[in-house]
């Protein structure tokens, strides 16, 4: 048995839990919407030009090697192809949002919701870590691996709750 108190107290750490999770997923989201509002803004305009001041800005060499990728990539952007990045990041800004609110909330539907999308990026993420691993890359992967490993142990000890409280005392 577990001394009183103790239920009140796990219950709190997995709020708290749930609240941090929900609050990186809705800096994801609001990350990747604000990406999208970049994108619309670039509609109708010479993304080359922009892609130069930004490296001007940036006072990044235009000879570099990545700049001159970038400077490629944004000489072939098109505003169909804007229009499609801003409506995938507005779709998953939504996404995001819509499981930060349920988790904030401590919803079972969010927590699924949470487990299946973080489930569904790892593949993404491992591929990215195989064409350059970064502190950056490996960070988010380490942390979607643990917030899919929380969520499926939050799904299992509810389901065990649930069927600990269905059966009949003897």
């Amino acid at each position: 048995m577990f001394p009183p108190g103790t239920t009140a107290n796990l219950h709190r750490v997995q709020t708290g839990a749930l609240r941090a999770v929900a609050s990186f997923e809705f800096a994801k989201g609001l990350f990747v919407l604000l990406a999208g509002l970049a994108a619309l803004l670039l509609v109708h305009r010479d993304a080359w030009v922009v892609a130069e001041s930004l490296l001007t800005l940036l006072h990044i060499s235009p000879d570099r090697r990545y700049a001159q990728i970038f400077l490629d990539f944004a000489d072939r952007i098109t505003d169909a192809r804007l229009w499609a990045a801003a409506s995938l990041a507005t779709a998953y800004a939504v996404l995001r949002f819509t499981e930060s609110y349920g988790l904030w909330r401590e919803r079972p539907w969010a927590e699924w919701l949470a487990l299946i999308s973080g489930s569904l990026l790892l593949p993404f993420e491992i591929r990215g870590l195989l064409h350059g691993a970064t502190l950056f890359r490996w960070g988010f992967l380490l942390g979607n691996i643990v917030i899919v490993f929380y969520m499926g142990y939050l799904l299992y000890a509810g389901h065990r709750a649930r069927v600990r409280t269905s059966r009949p005392s003897i």
